[in-house]
C-alpha cells in the first residue's frame, strides 16, 4: 500500500502554461533562497540549502511553475509560487509560506494554488484540523475564509481554542516583544 505521504508528494496539476507540483525534488534551491530573501517574503528568511531540502521533504510542498520559462529539460519551469503544508499526512496540516511572484499576481494563480491545496486536504480522510497564521487581515483572512473554509479562532480567555505561539531563532522578530512579524 502506498503511503499518503508518497501519494501526495507526487501530485501535479496543469493550467495553460502553468504547472503545480508537490514533488519536493523540483524546487530550485538557489531561486527559493532568493524568494525567501525578497522583501515580498517578509515573514521568513532564507535557510541553508540543506535546511531548505529538509523542510521541503518533510512537508507537503507545492511549487507553481511557468513552463514557458523553463530553465532546462528536467525543470517544470520557472518557480513563480510556493506553499507548504507542515503535516503528518493524516490528522493535521499547517499551511505556511504561501507566495506568488508579484509579476504573476492577478492571474488567479494564488486561488488555483489554494484550491489544489484544498483538494489534497480533502483527500485526507482522518484530517482533524488545518491551520494557518497570517498578519494580513485585509487580503489574506477573507481569501482563506472563502477558498479554504477557514474561520478565525477568537475566543474569550478560557473559552474555545487558544492559539499560542513561541518565536524560534528563525523568526524575523526573534528576541523582540510583541506578536506577529514585527
Amino acid at each position: 500500500m502506498t503511503s499518503l505521504k508518497t501519494k501526495f508528494q507526487s501530485r501535479s496539476w496543469r493550467k495553460d502554461q502553468f504547472v503545480i507540483s508537490t514533488d519536493p525534488n523540483l524546487f530550485p534551491i538557489s531561486q527559493l533562497s532568493n524568494i525567501f530573501n525578497s522583501s515580498e517574503f517578509y515573514w521568513a528568511s532564507a535557510l541553508s540549502p540543506e535546511a531548505f531540502k529538509e523542510a521541503l521533504h518533510n512537508s507537503l510542498s507545492f511549487g507553481v511553475y511557468d513552463s514557458a520559462q523553463s530553465p532546462g529539460p528536467e525543470s517544470p519551469g520557472k518557480l513563480i509560487g510556493i506553499a507548504r503544508c507542515v503535516t503528518d499526512f493524516v490528522t493535521f496540516a499547517y499551511l505556511t509560506d504561501v507566495w506568488v511572484d508579484p509579476t504573476y499576481q492577478g492571474k488567479g494563480l494564488g486561488s488555483w494554488l489554494v484550491r489544489c491545496i484544498q483538494e489534497v486536504l480533502d483527500e485526507m480522510p482522518d484530517l482533524r484540523r488545518a491551520m494557518l497564521l497570517t498578519g494580513d487581515w485585509e487580503r489574506s483572512v477573507p481569501f482563506y475564509e472563502k477558498l479554504l473554509g477557514m474561520s478565525l479562532v477568537e475566543p474569550k480567555r478560557g473559552e474555545g481554542l487558544a492559539v499560542m505561539e513561541s518565536k524560534g531563532r528563525g523568526h524575523p522578530s526573534y528576541g523582540k516583544a510583541g506578536l506577529g512579524y514585527n
